[in-house]
């Protein structure tokens, strides 16, 4: 990334590869495609330098068109998408990846993810070899996984000796991951959190309204400034322009250590999504 965007207020991440990746990035789940161009545009005008996608939800070509539509340079702009479970194996995994390339329309992506390891399919481990050899050619600048477990994340480990530079993970005030995150940190990979405002479901909290009084900002900032202070990659999502502006302004104060514990204690390894052990 050049030195515009790292002069942005978004602090950058050191990957295990040497790359970098800003901590707070725009996500575009459940964004419909006819929606997709104008919510990453205004994303984009707001400041945000990294945007999250994937094949399967079908606005990877609303998302480049947001891109081109920005004039912003390819080199300030981090872009990653996904592979989706029925891409997973060795020829399908390198075609998925040229599908999303051709949709986004650009020559590389920032980082590629197995979206979900499936491990009833048995093929997240071929298909990792598979994004191996993609980001020794180049179409992918770094590569890592989304949904992994330990166990899965070892065994692609071992086998190849490549360690995904980050784990996307469902990850909010409610399931915080704890072990996973451990092991994040103990092998260098970046925790990312996906829906990491718990699908809005955290927002009425009282433990988070109290936060929120008394520091003066929203309760969607102080759950993004508590991911941020764990040091969490965060990707939080929204059509609203001002709920993106607001998400945007987490970089200009901070929690105290007692309000950060009193968000770890509303852990209650709650999902608001698929379990990852079964899922696919």
């Amino acid at each position: 990334m050049t030195a515009s965007a790292a002069e942005s207020s978004i602090p950058l991440l050191e990957l295990l590869d040497g790359h970098r990746i800003p901590q707070l990035g725009f996500g575009v789940f459940q964004v419909p495609p006819e929606e997709a161009t104008e919510v990453v545009l205004a994303a984009l005008r707001t400041g945000y330098t990294s945007i999250d996608t994937a094949a399967a939800y079908d606005n990877e070509r609303e998302v480049g068109e947001a891109l081109r539509r920005s004039g912003a340079h390819r080199e300030d702009v981090f872009v990653t998408t996904k592979l989706w479970n029925n891409a997973q194996g060795r020829e399908t995994a390198r075609r998925a990846l040229e599908a999303s390339l051709e949709r986004l329309g650009l020559d590389s992506v920032d980082l590629y993810l197995i979206h979900w390891p499936a491990p009833q399919q048995d093929r997240y481990l071929e298909t990792w070899e598979t994004l191996c050899e993609l980001k020794a050619e180049g179409r992918a600048r770094s590569i890592g996984v989304s949904n992994f477990l330990v166990e899965h994340l070892e065994r692609i480990i071992e086998a190849t000796g490549e360690v995904p530079v980050l784990n996307q993970i469902e990850l909010h005030p409610r399931l915080q991951q704890r072990e996973l995150r451990e092991y994040h940190q103990e092998r260098g990979i970046l925790t990312e959190a996906w829906s990491p405002l718990g699908r809005g479901k955290l927002l009425e909290d009282p433990v988070i309204g109290e936060v929120a009084d008394a520091v003066g900002r929203s309760a969607a900032q102080v759950i993004l400034r508590w991911h941020v202070q764990l040091g969490n990659v965060v990707i939080p999502k929204s059509i609203t322009p001002a709920r993106i502006e607001e998400n945007f302004r987490i970089f200009d104060f901070e929690l105290t250590g007692e309000q950060m514990q009193a968000i770890q204690s509303l852990d209650a390894g709650k999902r608001t999504g698929p379990d990852p052990a079964t899922f696919g």
